[in-house]
């Protein structure tokens, strides 16, 4: 099997190099893709966004799979531009992509399906914001209703602030979508669709904000890990039944059938799991250390959703350990990131080390963009996963650059609290003991995953 990786940053060099393990495949092409992926694959220097040209290219090489890493492809259409050319697409039409790109159709979607989610209001004129803002109370959560490159939500106890982005959104033509703030900690939830049936993956939760403690401003992430020892045992059976097979359902009843990665971004709140939004591709980062204990064909699975018949998969397996993930980002980030500064200290076929910002210059690998690594560990306990992912990320050198120290921090420490309180002098625990969560926040959910 030929698969072609549509992206150029961690997740789709994740994606690759996950689709390279399946037996099946014989060679993986990313466009555009990056040093990373040129380490393995064949990179084309072709545009996700450029249909024609994905059209060609993937003709060119004989794909039988494409799998469209970024939302922007998807929301323009890439997918249906490849079905029509009789090529196997991973992901989902333009039409059915408006799950995450119109906050207000996935919200009739889950309000359609009886999804559990915030109460929200969808608004066209300011006033309309400011009574809905007071209605619902602090914090607000103001979302512009379209894609808007991770600058489309903000979670604020400042009213004026809230009304300010809401008067951006609208004098760019958007719509306002105003929700009630949902508290409790973050879980993000992919499950691979073939538009009846869906396979989901184990949670895993990811780290917003820039600085230690959830302080500063919102990023693409900071890191994450996977599986989470403190969610309930009955997490990935609830959301399926609740939130993926109600939403798939509703989507093939108006005629919008979903096909590739739906993505949950959910907060567990004292009355169950919400939706705080539907993405429709896999997440970065949680897809790193996600796929990197997967053990499952992925490029063959991927291949089946996408041919709409996933019904002789059982399911998905991954190894028994943890993953983290911690990110190394360039000075400046998120707001004006300092790029074309030398990384030293890797190697190119370091499989726990990720390229999410990077180019050559010459032969010299440097910082291309905000987010230039994810680096991994893995271990049977948290805490040894986190000590290998932080050693290994200390083996790397860029000028400037910063990670957060705390990823998995609170939930490794409760991890070896219950391992003493068991007496497991090893301090392993199961896989679903009670622990503190991180960063119980409502998650801002930048579209720049």
């Amino acid at each position: 099997m030929t698969v072609l990786v549509l992206g150029s940053g961690g997740r789709e060099h994740a994606l690759a190099l996950a689709c390279s393990r399946d037996p099946q495949v014989g060679q993986v092409h990313v466009a555009p893709g990056n040093p990373g992926t040129a380490s393995f694959a064949v990179n084309h220097d072709v545009s996700p966004t450029d249909l024609p040209a994905v059209v060609d290219l993937a003709r060119s090489i004989e794909a039988d799979l494409v799998v469209v890493g970024p939302e922007a492809p998807l929301v323009a259409g890439v997918a249906d531009a490849l079905r029509a050319a009789g090529i196997p697409c991973f992901g989902p039409s333009a039409a059915a992509a408006r799950l995450e790109g119109s906050k207000a159709f996935a919200k009739q979607v889950m309000a359609d399906a009886g999804v559990p989610t915030a109460a929200s209001c969808v608004c066209t004129e300011l006033d309309q914001v400011a009574k809905v803002l007071d209605d619902f109370g602090a914090p607000h959560v103001v979302k512009d209703d379209g894609l808007a490159g991770g600058k489309g939500v903000v979670v604020t106890e400042d009213r004026g602030q809230a009304l300010a982005h809401a008067q951006h959104c609208l004098e760019v033509g958007h719509r306002v979508v105003v929700e009630e703030f949902l508290d409790g900690p973050e879980v993000s939830l992919f499950a691979i669709c073939d538009g009846e049936r869906a396979l989901p993956m184990q949670p895993a939760q990811d780290f917003k904000r820039v600085g230690n403690d959830g302080t500063g401003p919102n990023t693409g992430g900071m890191g994450a890990y996977t599986p989470l020892p403190w969610a309930p045992h009955d997490l990935v059976d609830q959301v399926s039944q609740q939130i993926i097979m109600p939403t798939l359902a509703q989507m093939q009843a108006q005629g919008t059938p979903f096909i590739g990665l739906l993505y949950a971004g959910l907060a567990l709140t004292s009355t169950g799991p919400k939706v705080v939004e539907f993405n429709v591709r896999f997440g970065d980062p949680e897809t790193e250390p996600l796929l990197s204990l997967l053990e499952s064909p992925l490029a063959s699975i991927m291949l089946a959703a996408a041919q709409a018949d996933l019904s002789t998969i059982d399911g998905l397996r991954f190894r028994p350990e943890y993953a983290v993930g911690v990110v190394l980002a360039s000075q400046g980030y998120p707001s004006a990131p300092i790029t074309g500064r030398p990384i030293t200290g890797l190697t190119s076929q370091d499989a726990d080390v990720l390229h999410a910002g990077t180019r050559l210059d010459g032969d010299q690998l440097v910082a291309s963009g905000g987010r230039v690594l994810v680096v991994l560990g893995h271990g049977e306990t948290l805490a040894g996963a986190r000590q290998e992912a932080y050693q290994n990320l200390s083996e790397i050198q860029l000028d400037g650059g910063f990670h957060r120290d705390d990823i998995a921090a609170a939930a490794a420490e409760q991890e070896a609290l219950a391992g003493l309180a068991s007496g497991n002098s090893s301090h392993e625990t199961p896989r679903h003991a009670t622990a503190t969560p991180e960063e119980p926040s409502y998650r801002n959910n930048p579209s720049t995953n």
